[in-house]
């Protein structure tokens, strides 16, 4: 196999283990909403599975035509063009997988997301992980990886969310944690020892310190 049939593959690890974590949090006929829902695949599992209400959010129409055509309900647009129309808790889950560490304005998103939301689900890329570590100590670059597949020039704006960051934030805004999933580098082996260092991806379950409650 060669490195970049490696990489495509680790990708599509990543959304297979995104949805299986995902679709065990979200509970039969749950209301759901998707920032940067690409394609659609992980609502449409969702409406299919589990019977749930599904909007998409996303800023390439290429993608929202391939929702359409799964029967996805989407919007094409800015996410903060579009998320101030949402009301209130109007939804049970608010997703955002594999979208935080691109977006270019990510605290007023996640505030949106957090206010529409009873719960909010975020999964990122740790950029904390050792060898990105080890590479910015010995040489002063961002390696390639099974974390980091591409090399910078072809990657897109990327905040460099890691673990400790990202929680962190969570306990100055009062956002509750409720669950969390660190999987290794290989993004499929649970990681249970130093997330903040041997974990390549993170998945975490999210409210508001008044909601804190069981998710539905």
């Amino acid at each position: 196999m060669s490195q970049a049939d490696s990489f495509m593959g680790r990708h599509a690890i990543k959304r297979e283990m995104d949805q299986q974590i995902l679709l065990e949090w979200i509970a039969e006929g749950a209301r759901v909403l998707d920032l940067g829902c690409g394609r659609g695949i992980l609502l449409e599992e969702l409406m299919n599975r589990k019977q749930c209400y599904a909007v998409g959010i996303d800023n390439d129409l290429a993608k929202i035509t391939s929702c359409v055509k799964r029967g996805v309900p989407a919007y094409q647009g800015d996410l903060m063009d579009l998320l101030p129309n949402f009301d209130d808790q109007s939804f049970d889950w608010v997703v955002c997988s594999r979208t935080l560490q691109e977006l270019s304005n990510s605290h007023e998103i996640l505030q949106q997301a957090l206010r529409i939301g009873k719960r909010l689900a975020v999964g990122f890329v740790n950029h904390g992980f050792w060898l990105n570590r080890w590479s910015m100590l010995r040489d002063g670059s961002r390696v390639q990886n099974e974390v980091y597949p591409d090399p910078w020039w072809k990657s897109r704006v990327m905040n460099p969310v890691s673990v400790p960051s990202f929680e962190a934030y969570c306990s100055e805004e009062n956002a509750v944690i409720n669950r969390r999933v660190y999987l290794a580098g290989d993004w499929r082996t649970p990681c249970n020892i130093l997330p903040g260092l041997f974990a390549g991806y993170a998945v975490y379950e999210v409210c508001r310190g008044a909601e804190a409650r069981r998710s539905v």
